[in-house]
């Protein structure tokens, strides 16, 4: 289920604690392939193989819909085609410069730039936000049009969809938050970043995934 998978990966990308130094790789920071000096059992490189697989059962979820989408598609003559809502576009155009912000943030963090990380690391957040305000614009539209829920498989196949990569994206924002603004205990802020940033771009490039979808097989 999504929201137990979500839970997973904000299990496994926050903890709540004491502050950490940036870039930190010495022995007594916690780097890296490294235990860390802030009491964590695990090497920092745990994390990341722990996101990895964790993105790998979402892939699966999502593939088993997908997979739905064609087979119900081809099952009779009841599939009803509806035009894709335009703010769908400007959502994707939204969540890609995202992830550029996400590489930038990234890139002034290992120059040292807290300040700099800080405010596109929050830009990133803030454009998540948008592209979840979006998405329900986007359902507002499908209302307009009279395509509800329950109109037509096609249009269920949307809701399930979008609702679903949304409440993943969602517990990846929630990531971003911990991770900006609150002080880490087992995670240095090296790995921290480095986990939400391939989870944030997952989440990207499958949204790119299913917009095709959506807008090639309505």
């Amino acid at each position: 289920m999504p929201h137990s998978t979500t839970t997973d990966e904000l299990e496994i990308i926050i903890s709540g604690g004491g502050p950490k130094a940036p870039g930190g790789g010495g022995s007594g920071d916690g780097g890296d392939g490294s235990s860390g000096g802030s009491g964590s059992a695990l090497p920092q490189r745990v994390y990341v193989t722990g996101i990895t697989i964790g993105m790998g059962a979402i892939l699966m979820f999502f593939m088993a819909l997908v997979s739905a989408f064609i087979v119900r598609k081809g099952m009779g003559n009841d599939w009803r085609a509806f035009e894709i809502p335009r703010v769908l576009w400007l959502n994707t155009a939204i969540l890609l410069a995202s992830s550029g912000t996400m590489i930038y943030a990234r890139r002034l963090f290992k120059r040292g730039d807290q300040k700099g990380f800080r405010h596109w690391w929050a830009m990133t957040t803030i454009l998540g936000l948008l592209f979840l305000a979006g998405q329900l614009i986007a359902w507002r539209q499908m209302v307009a049009s009279g395509f509800y829920l329950a109109t037509n498989p096609s249009s269920s196949f949307f809701y399930v969809l979008t609702a679903a990569h949304g409440a993943h994206l969602l517990g990846g924002i929630f990531a971003l938050i911990y991770v900006g603004w609150l002080r880490l205990r087992k995670l240095t802020i090296e790995t921290a970043t480095e986990v939400a940033a391939l989870y944030w771009h997952f989440m990207d490039g499958l949204w790119v995934f299913l917009f095709l979808l959506l807008l090639l097989g309505r």
